[in-house]
């Protein structure tokens, strides 16, 4: 993703690099982040990993398509730095990290078999140009994959007017920092604007129920609530107070000590053959 001075178009990426966030992203493998990726993946295709965070998810595809070459790209050097010292104490050899711009890639045209984004879409001004960038550098018969979140379709048990309220405050920080929380309703209607014709469609969730999971995700959010970057753009948006923000911190606890807690988060996914 690209900072405002790369790029003419302001965005900011919400959720920062706490180790809050970074602890919720560590779990990400491509079994539960990118399963409808599945299929297509073979040994000794090449992938670039379009905002590939600590790198759980690219590790897991260098493992699956080696001796196929994967490139995970972040925007953030402290990052990408983490990710590398990720892939080297699994010795994998066939992928590396680095820094670079999502539109403004530093391959040449028809460089990828495959072409992936994991949460990346919702946080860009402009994902149209972002997927344009994606598909020039896709070989001819490749693949584009993107998977995001839609947040006005997630749900929960119990009620709780606390995480009603984050979900509000959630919307307007998000979209305060140029994205679009709800992006996975709309990665069809971007790949056909972005020129893309031959697509499929299709929808996943991520669930949260069991103790263990309560646990981490409640208190991931907690965290976050408080300390994160998203503290931080909620009080300078003027979308919430530091009591309103304690309260939500207090409300994800209430959350994870609900015996009958649950939460579900569904995303969009789609695959576009260039």
């Amino acid at each position: 993703m690209a900072s405002d001075d790369e790029n003419p178009v302001s965005e900011t990426y919400t959720h920062g690099h706490h180790e809050s966030v970074l602890r919720s992203h560590s779990w990400r493998t491509v079994e539960n982040s990118a399963a409808y990726l599945l299929p297509h993946l073979v040994p000794g295709l090449s992938l670039l990993d379009v905002g590939a965070g600590p790198g759980t998810i690219t590790a897991d595809f260098a493992a699956r398509l080696a001796p196929g070459r994967v490139v995970g790209i972040d925007s953030s050097a402290e990052i990408v730095a983490q990710a590398a010292a990720l892939a080297e104490s699994q010795d994998l050899d066939n992928v590396v990290f680095e820094t670079a711009d999502v539109y403004a890639l530093p391959y040449p045209d028809d460089s990828f078999d495959v072409v992936h984004a994991h949460q990346v879409l919702q946080h860009l001004a402009d994902p149209v140009a972002a997927l344009v960038e994606m598909r020039r550098v896709a070989k001819p018969g490749g693949l584009l994959a993107v998977r995001d979140v839609d947040y006005r379709g997630t749900i929960w048990a119990p009620e709780n007017a606390g995480l009603d309220h984050w979900m509000t405050v959630y919307q307007l920080v998000h979209r305060g920092n140029g994205g679009e929380p709800d992006a996975g309703r709309h990665l069809k209607g971007w790949a056909r604007e972005a020129g893309l014709t031959d697509i499929a469609s299709s929808a996943s969730i991520w669930c949260f129920a069991s103790d263990a999971e309560r646990v981490w995700w409640g208190e991931s959010w907690a965290t976050r609530a408080l300390e994160s970057k998203f503290y931080a753009d909620a009080i300078e948006k003027q979308a919430a107070t530091d009591l309103d923000l304690h309260a939500i911190s207090d409300a994800w606890l209430a959350w994870r000590d609900a015996p009958d807690g649950w939460f579900a988060m569904p995303h969009g996914e789609l695959l576009a053959r260039v």
